[in-house]
């Protein structure tokens, strides 16, 4: 997902003959490149060769094929993938099997990089990073993720995995949130054991207390503690709650209020407002948080008006 990798246009991909030949299965791939191996399944990027365009095709990793939990796990994410049809959500275009008989789903080849490594370079001081990523263009990719978290809250599905690897930024101010393997949707039961990581969902630094505590029932606000700490990776370029182990994170997690923004990065201009919104967002318990992604926005977009008008941001 390289922002160096974009497609161009040729005039034979767009060849408008009727081939006799046109192919309408797995077959209609070619090219197919390996580019990521995840924990549980392997991205490859190839061609659709009918419609002339890049795909990436998500399949599990062949030791887990023969896995019917994983396989559900797959074949749900790509159900919910498919409808949530957002401008800051994955395109889906299909599902199939390949030529082994392995299922698989289609989508968007999304071209940029992961906002994970915007907060790296800023991190490290990059002069280019710093010219163009400013807190103004951080908040407006803030928002646009959380656009994107309320429309699926509205169709009744938790992401649960939200964290800067997860979005995708690209070069023509596109904001994607990806990854919805770990989402749950309203009434949907749990899966058993969940007082395992895997089933608790979301990635350890990134998850609200009541994950790490495995309770049974999550909501919308799950996703929002999520946020409020991608907030404050944008503020400081660090985690909150990082701890030298992961049970020591989970206990940071649980029992620990992180410092705030402002006493963290005392060099670096951090309005008071958005370090409230921040914390607010991180509270433990989830009746102390904005109680919609609505609210939290509406806080953020009130931030802005307010700065725009002062000409602070």
């Amino acid at each position: 997902m390289s922002n160096k990798d974009y497609s161009v246009m040729y005039v034979a991909d767009i060849d408008v003959y009727a081939h006799p030949d046109v192919k309408t299965g797995f077959d209609k791939y070619a090219d197919i490149q390996l580019i990521n191996e995840g924990g549980k399944s392997i991205l490859k990027q190839c061609k659709d060769t009918v419609l002339g365009r890049k795909v990436v095709l998500k399949i599990l990793r062949p030791e887990l094929a023969g896995s019917r939990k994983e396989l559900e796990r797959l074949l749900r994410e790509a159900r919910i993938t498919a409808q949530l049809q957002h401008p800051s959500t994955v395109p889906l275009y299909e599902m199939g099997r390949d030529d082994e008989g392995n299922w698989y789903f289609a989508m968007k080849k999304l071209e940029g990089q992961t906002l994970f490594d915007i907060l790296v370079r800023l991190h490290k001081q990059d002069p280019e990073a710093q010219k163009q990523f400013n807190l103004g263009r951080l908040l407006n990719i803030f928002v646009q993720v959380g656009d994107a978290l309320a429309y699926a809250h509205a169709r009744g599905v938790i992401h649960r995995d939200v964290k800067p690897e997860n979005i995708i930024v690209g070069r023509f101010g596109e904001v994607v949130l990806i990854d919805w393997g770990a989402a749950k949707v309203w009434g949907m039961p749990n899966e058993g054991d969940e007082d395992t990581i895997d089933n608790r969902g979301g990635t350890p630094l990134y998850m609200s207390p009541e994950q790490v505590l495995g309770h049974r029932l999550v909501d919308e606000r799950t996703d929002i503690f999520s946020m409020g700490v991608v907030l404050y990776e944008m503020l400081v370029q660090r985690e909150p709650f990082r701890g030298f182990d992961i049970r020591d994170t989970f206990d940071n997690i649980i029992y620990e209020d992180p410092k705030p923004p402002r006493e963290v990065a005392k060099d670096r201009f951090i309005p008071q407002v958005l370090e409230e919104i921040c914390m607010k967002a991180m509270e433990k318990k989830p009746e102390d948080r904005f109680q919609s992604m609505a609210e939290l926005l509406s806080a953020v977009h009130k931030f802005r008006d307010d700065a725009l008008l002062r000409g602070s941001v």
